[in-house]
């Protein structure tokens, strides 16, 4: 990763943080995009003790809404010559309903359309850097919820868990949909399961739900553990050729049937190029 060039999302804290200082002891430099830039300029104050500094770079903005992914996206695209990896890994879960000021349910529009608006903003610039890859962090939990294109938005009969599993099986439809459309670029698309991980992630939630995530993580992976996967989709040479699959291990694994059903992933690209007015 000497001299590559990283953009990555939930970068803070987690398993983004930790795949940062990874890939920064690798070589690469590394272009965080936050909303907060009090805990960013901490993450690059930490890089920068991890290996010697070549230029690590923040970007404020809120992916919740569209026009900041777009805005942040157009800013990196023009300051950057070459992007070598686009890691998109923000993420979060609400327990109660929410929404963005574009109107749209929040974990869909912070978990899914973030993915997707950033991606197509900074396609020219992957493809120019190819060969060069784009890693999107899903879930298991995609496992849970079947999407519904009737109600995207999670309009009727919301629950948190059934919200961030439909916008986990949204990554991975995602991923498969790019993944054809970078066909013969250079330029691949994976997404992976890094494990049930003890990180700040639900810890908002709200209500009781916030104190049973907490409860739960005394179980779970630590961060070390949960980064490794999207480390090795963004620097190993086994997976440079290898494109619209789902990790999980460091090794391909089977997402549910849904998941791998092309037609729903291209209803879902075709309808976010609706929502978001852009495309490929």
């Amino acid at each position: 990763m000497q001299g590559k060039v990283v953009v990555i999302t939930g970068a803070t804290s987690g398993i983004g943080e930790i795949a940062a200082g990874r890939l920064a002891q690798q070589g690469a430099r590394l272009l965080l995009i936050a909303r907060d830039p009090q805990r960013a300029k901490a993450t690059l104050a930490r890089l920068g003790t991890i290996a010697a500094d070549p230029g690590h770079r923040f970007y404020q903005a809120d992916l919740s809404r569209l026009s900041e992914m777009k805005r942040v996206g157009g800013e990196i695209a023009a300051a950057e010559p070459r992007i070598d990896v686009l890691i998109n890994n923000a993420g979060a879960f609400f327990s109660h309903r929410r929404v963005s000021e574009d109107g749209l349910e929040l974990t869909f529009a912070l978990n899914h359309m973030s993915y997707f608006v950033l991606t197509c903003v900074l396609a020219d610039r992957l493809k120019a850097s190819a060969p060069s890859r784009v890693v999107s962090t899903a879930s298991a939990a995609h496992r849970r919820a079947p999407l519904d294109f009737d109600d995207l938005q999670t309009y009727r009969d919301y629950e948190g868990f059934k919200a961030y599993g439909r916008s986990k099986l949204c990554n991975i439809l995602f991923t498969r949909a790019l993944a054809r459309r970078l066909a013969g670029t250079g330029v691949t698309a994976n997404c992976l399961h890094p494990g049930f991980v003890s990180t700040r992630f639900g810890d908002q939630a709200g209500g009781w739900m916030s104190f049973a995530i907490r409860a739960a993580k005394l179980f779970a992976i630590s961060p070390d553990k949960g980064a490794e996967t999207i480390v090795y989709l963004a620097t190993s040479p086994e997976v440079a050729s290898k494109t619209g699959l789902y990790f999980y291990k460091n090794a391909p694994d089977t997402p549910t049937a849904e998941a791998q059903d092309d037609a729903a992933a291209d209803r879902l690209w075709a309808e976010s190029a609706r929502i978001a007015k852009i495309d490929l």
